[in-house]
């Protein structure tokens, strides 16, 4: 059976959206890996043993374009299933307590999904799901 068994992202800054993960959406992180030669860091966050994890990583000679991300060619956003609509509710407004960007608010999508959208430290789209 085949999976998605990890996404990467490229981050400015690797602590911070590292604590985001961990705080929000309660994923364990392993120890910084660090490899001076290629002046790369990164870290593995995990929802659990089996599960896709979020590889975050760092290096000084990548920088962002000047696209908006998630509104241009490449990965849009991630979802984060986080089990019922109180849950997405209760997540959302939490993010909001804590002045993160709600970038749409819960709702039922037309294709049926109950969701909302988030942006992370760094501007990423993560759709809340059930």
């Amino acid at each position: 059976m085949m999976n998605i068994e990890h996404l990467a992202i490229w981050v400015d800054d690797l602590e911070k959206m590292r604590e985001f993960y961990v705080t929000y959406f309660g994923m364990v992180s392993n120890e910084k890996y660090t490899n001076v030669k290629k002046a790369f860091t990164s870290y593995f966050l995990t929802f659990g043993e089996g599960k896709t994890r979020l590889e975050l990583m760092k290096r000084e000679d990548i920088t962002e374009q000047p696209l908006r991300r998630g509104w241009h060619k490449g990965i849009a956003h991630f979802a984060v299933s986080v089990g019922s609509k109180e849950a997405v509710d209760l997540l959302t407004e939490r993010l909001r307590a804590d002045r993160y960007a709600i970038e749409s608010e819960p709702r039922t999508t037309g294709d049926g999904y109950y969701e909302s959208v988030v942006l992370d430290p760094e501007g990423n789209c993560i759709e809340i799901t059930i």
